[in-house]
C-alpha cells in the first residue's frame, strides 16, 4: 500500500498531492460545514473527492491501495465465510468485524489450533467463543475482520485456506431430538422424586428432546436391570440412573450393570462436582448416573456432559478427562446451557 498525508499548504497540482477516487481514508474526517464527513476505512468515490476538496481540513491521511490488496471490508468477509463451518451464518458488517452466528441451539465446536494458526498471519483475525459451550440461536459465536485498512491478497488466501481445510474455524451442532429414560431407585420418597421428575423434564425439554415416564424400581440387581431394560424397549437412546450410593461398589445398580453387560467408561469425572458421575454404554445406548446433589435443580457435571451425547459425540472415558480444563465448576461458568440461569452449583 501508499501512504499519501495531504497537507493543505500543498495544493492540488496534479502531481499526486491530491487525494483520489479508490483511496481509503486512514483518519476519519470530520464533517465541516455541510454534508457528512469520511469514516476511517471508507472508499472515496469521484464524487467524495470533489467534496472533500471544498472542505477546510487541514491535513488528510490516505492509503492507496497497490496491486494485489483488498480492502478490510471485502477481506473480512471471505475469511467469515471461509471461518463459518455448518450451523454458522455470517451476520451484517459491523464496527469494521463480520458476526459470525448460531443457525440454531446446539454445541458450539471450535478448531483451536487452526484457530491460532490462522491468527499467526498478519493481519488476519478470527476470534471466538469458548469451545464446547451450549449456544442458542442467534447468538455470535465468533467474529472475522483484518485489522488494516486493506490486507494483501496472498495473506486472505493463506487465512481462507487454513479455515476450509478444517471445514470451518466454528461451528454448531444441532441437538438430536432424543427419548430419555430414567430408572430411578426407591431410596427417593414421593416427594423428591416428583421434584426429580419436574427438574429433569425441564432441562431435557430445553434440548428438544423428549423424557419418558421415569420408572421407580426396588434397590435389587434384578429389578434395576429389567428398568434399565424397559426403558430401552420403550425407544429411550439415553438412560439416566438415579438413586443409587455411587460410593459403593457393590451397590444394586453397579450389580444390574454389570449383569447387563455394560461397559462402564468412566467412574468419576475431573470436575467438581462430578465424583459421583458415572458414564457407560449398552451397545448404543449411554448409561448415564446422576449425582445425588444433581437429580433436583443443582448443576453438576452432568450439565456439561448431557449436552455432548445429544449432540452425537462419541463420549468416552478420554472425552471425560478433557472436562479437567475448567473442572472448577461455579454459577459463572460459561459452559453451562443458559437454561442454567437461576440453578445453583453445589
Amino acid at each position: 500500500m501508499l501512504l499519501h498525508r495531504i497537507t493543505r499548504d500543498a495544493a492540488p497540482d496534479g502531481t499526486g498531492s491530491a487525494p483520489r477516487a479508490g483511496w481509503v481514508v486512514a483518519r476519519e474526517i470530520p464533517a465541516m460545514g455541510a454534508g457528512p464527513g469520511f469514516a476511517k476505512g471508507q472508499v472515496l468515490g469521484e464524487s467524495d473527492v470533489a467534496r472533500l476538496l471544498t472542505m477546510p481540513w487541514r491535513e488528510l491521511h490516505l492509503i492507496e491501495p497497490e496491486r494485489g490488496e483488498i480492502h478490510e471490508a471485502e477481506a473480512g468477509l471471505r475469511i467469515a465465510q471461509a471461518a463459518a463451518g455448518p450451523g454458522v451464518a455470517i451476520g451484517s458488517l459491523a464496527g469494521g468485524h463480520w458476526p459470525l452466528t448460531a443457525a440454531h441451539r446446539g454445541l458450539l465446536r471450535v478448531a483451536v489450533g487452526p484457530l491460532t494458526v490462522l491468527n499467526d498471519i498478519p493481519g488476519a483475525c478470527v476470534y471466538t467463543r469458548f469451545d464446547g459451550q451450549v449456544i442458542d440461536a442467534g447468538t455470535t459465536v465468533a467474529r472475522a475482520k483484518v485489522t488494516p485498512l486493506v490486507l494483501a491478497a496472498d495473506a486472505v488466501a493463506r487465512a481462507e485456506h487454513v479455515a476450509r481445510e478444517c471445514g470451518g474455524l466454528v461451528r454448531v451442532a444441532a441437538f438430536r431430538q432424543a427419548s430419555v429414560g430414567v430408572v430411578v431407585q426407591e431410596t427417593l420418597d414421593a416427594s423428591a422424586g416428583s421434584r426429580f421428575t419436574a427438574a429433569l423434564t425441564d432441562k431435557i425439554a430445553w434440548f428438544g428432546s423428549h423424557l419418558l415416564p421415569p420408572i421407580f424400581v426396588p434397590s435389587t440387581e434384578t429389578a434395576i436391570a429389567d428398568g434399565i431394560t424397559q426403558v430401552i424397549a420403550a425407544g429411550a437412546m439415553i438412560v439416566l440412573m438415579a438413586g443409587a450410593k455411587s460410593l459403593d461398589p457393590l451397590d444394586p445398580a453397579f450389580l444390574a450393570l454389570q449383569h447387563l453387560g455394560v461397559d462402564l467408561d468412566r467412574y468419576g469425572v475431573p470436575a467438581h462436582p462430578g465424583s459421583l458421575f458415572w458414564l457407560g454404554h449398552l451397545g448404543e445406548h449411554a448409561v448415564v448416573g446422576l449425582p445425588t446433589c444433581g437429580l433436583f435443580s443443582q448443576l453438576t457435571s452432568f450439565d456439561l456432559v448431557f449436552p455432548r451425547l445429544l449432540a452425537g459425540e462419541a463420549v468416552d472415558a478420554h472425552a471425560l478427562s478433557t472436562l479437567a480444563h475448567g473442572g472448577l465448576l461455579s454459577r459463572e461458568v460459561s459452559f453451562f446451557p443458559p437454561y442454567a440461569g437461576d440453578r445453583k452449583v453445589p
